[in-house]
């Protein structure tokens, strides 16, 4: 989980993607000669902070998503925001601006009519600065907690599926928590050179009435968006097959990079696939590491059959 704890502790929040990609730049160049396949990245001109690994000749990409929730500073000591993070009294939020390093905490303030949320500093943050939840990384025999494991660990997956991976393509992807932006033209870069159409989606899931921590990965048979129902059977089929253990999710809220493919003008198909956490969008993000296995046992099954 070394390399998990790596990635949780790297600032990224949704349009401040850089870092992460450049780091997961170096971590390929460095590690993948022992790789089964050593991959072709794309990146730079024409992909903005994305990151593309190509594997060979690709049937099917894995799309996982290198931003996360956090906050900007606005006026008056006002916190805005950036995607969906739960604001708890307390909460440790880190930055930086052109002053230093920033350590401080997040106060929900409410009145009568309105609630706002500012952070406590002895000093004023410069306006725009992005404030992500503070590292705090734990492990036990059972389960990791911490922030963003969503979606660090969709990340961590996709990077342990290279390790072993002959052909496909693994698409590190930016916004996904605050709208979505990059989606379209990776799968148009890849649907213009590879013809490539399938796509799985390694995300983290939440712990609901029926999806359980301990009950494998989680099939996503529908969210906001509506997989193709005969590539959604065919996943499922394989899963069967494969003798990983997963269960089956079915709700009517959340979205993912697969939402912004649906909407595509490209034929494309996707399927949601991940493990579930409790806490969701807090720092205490909490999954089960028998989970964890069975996502990374499915996606190396199915990125080699479908």
């Amino acid at each position: 989980m070394e390399l998990l704890k790596q990635l949780v502790e790297i600032r990224s929040a949704a349009s401040d993607e850089g870092p992460m990609r450049d780091f997961l730049i170096e971590y390929v160049k460095a590690n993948s000669s022992t790789w089964k396949t050593q991959p072709q990245l794309l990146y730079g001109n024409g992909f903005q902070d994305c990151l593309i690994l190509v594997f060979g000749e690709p049937r099917t990409a894995i799309y996982a998503h290198i931003d996360s929730i956090g906050f900007s500073v606005g006026y008056d000591k006002e916190l805005i925001k950036v995607g969906g993070p739960r604001t708890i009294d307390g909460m440790e939020l880190v930055g930086s601006d052109s002053q230093g390093e920033i350590e401080t905490e997040l106060i929900v303030i409410e009145t009568e009519d309105d609630k706002s949320i500012q952070y406590v500093s002895d000093r004023t943050l410069e306006r725009g600065t992005l404030l992500t939840f503070k590292p705090n990384f734990r492990e036990t025999d059972e389960f990791v907690q911490s922030p963003y494991l969503d979606n660090r660990l969709g990340v961590w997956c996709a990077l342990k599926v290279a390790e072993t991976l002959e052909n496909g393509a693994i698409v590190f992807s930016t916004y996904e928590e605050h709208g979505g932006n990059s989606v379209g033209f990776c799968a148009r870069h890849l649907y213009e050179k590879y013809q490539l159409t399938r796509n799985l989606i390694s995300d983290i899931t939440w712990v609901t009435s029926g999806v359980k921590h301990g009950g494998g990965v989680a099939i996503s048979m529908r969210d906001n968006g509506l997989p193709r129902r005969s590539f959604l059977n065919e996943i499922i089929e394989l899963a069967k097959k494969s003798g990983v253990k997963f269960q089956l999710e079915v709700e009517s809220a959340g979205g993912s990079d697969g939402g912004v493919l649906q909407k595509s003008d490209l034929p494309m198909d996707w399927c949601f696939i991940g493990a579930a956490e409790d806490n969701v969008h807090t720092p205490d993000e909490k999954v089960f590491k028998s989970d964890i296995t069975s996502m990374v046992d499915l996606y190396r099954y199915l990125m080699f059959h479908l």
